[in-house]
């Protein structure tokens, strides 16, 4: 019989890939977010069950953050509902360095669902496809980091190690955490030096405080959201996250792709789309 996954946040950055990877591999694979059919919404629980009928295996990522309050009941009323369902497997994306995101961790590894955590550090691919891509417009890139070093983690091998504990044996990954990081730490002064060098745009690092940082963000997305990335930078901005892992290349017997290379190619893919528009 063949195997079902269901991907849930289909649409963000670990979950389209996850699910680009295992239909490549021939599998299966519904993708779910608030807009698909069936739907699912982390604010309606009462819908997970249609949602979840017939999968055999589940890749979750949580919205907006495991550290967000409500996340903890969300995980374990999934781990309820996949249970039901007859769910064999889930892979849980979480964060690193997040006292929450560890709560929600714990919960999943002791429900009746085998379990498997990818714990990640920061995204490269917030620097080309997130929140802080228009440093190359601004020539701005302004955080609460002071001079914190991070591990920035390929979001590609997020999603690579993420489809092996979905289809690889179980035995492999069942009730195992897969901390997983780029293979150096850099300063956010080191990564707009390479934003610079890869785009051809000069980039500036400007370190905040919390408080400005917190009202920037607040007249862009709201409150809601200012408080709880402002929350996330004061916990994990202590240098907690500082050493990489091994974890890609336990996983995936392999190194990870460093934060020159992810940007490398995102500028050459950019500078190839305009290229394209240009002629056309």
């Amino acid at each position: 019989m063949s195997t079902n996954f269901a991907v849930i946040g289909s649409t963000g950055k670990t979950g389209r890939r996850v699910a680009d990877l295992l239909e490549a591999e021939g599998f299966a694979v519904r993708r779910l977010s608030r807009g698909t059919s069936p739907a699912f919404d982390w604010e309606h629980p009462e819908r997970w069950a249609d949602a979840l009928r017939g999968i055999d295996r589940v890749y979750a990522a949580y919205v907006p953050d495991l550290a967000a309050p409500g996340s903890e009941t969300a995980i374990a009323r999934l781990a309820d509902v996949a249970a039901d369902a007859g769910v064999e497997r889930i892979v849980l994306l979480s964060g690193r360095g997040e006292d929450g995101a560890r709560r929600c961790e714990d919960i999943l590894l002791a429900s009746s669902v085998p379990a498997t955590i990818v714990r990640a550090s920061w995204f490269a691919q917030n620097f080309t496809e997130g929140m802080l891509s228009d440093a190359t417009v601004t020539g701005v890139l302004a955080l609460p980091a002071a001079a914190v070093r991070e591990p920035f983690i390929d979001v590609d091998d997020v999603a690579a190690v993420a489809v092996a504990a979905l289809t690889e044996p179980g035995a492999v990954h069942a009730n195992r955490v897969h901390e997983v990081t780029g293979p150096e730490s850099l300063t956010f002064a080191e990564v707009a030096a390479i934003m610079s060098e890869t785009t051809g745009r000069e980039v500036a690092y400007l370190p905040m405080g919390f408080d400005e940082f917190h009202a920037a963000v607040a007249a862009e997305a709201g409150e809601a959201v200012a408080t709880l990335l402002t929350e996330l930078c004061r916990e994990t901005f202590d240098g907690r996250n500082v050493l990489p892992t091994d974890g890609v290349d336990a996983a995936l017997g392999r190194p990870p792709r460093d934060v020159r290379s992810v940007l490398r190619a995102a500028a050459a893919a950019a500078t190839a789309t305009a290229a394209d528009r240009s002629s056309s």
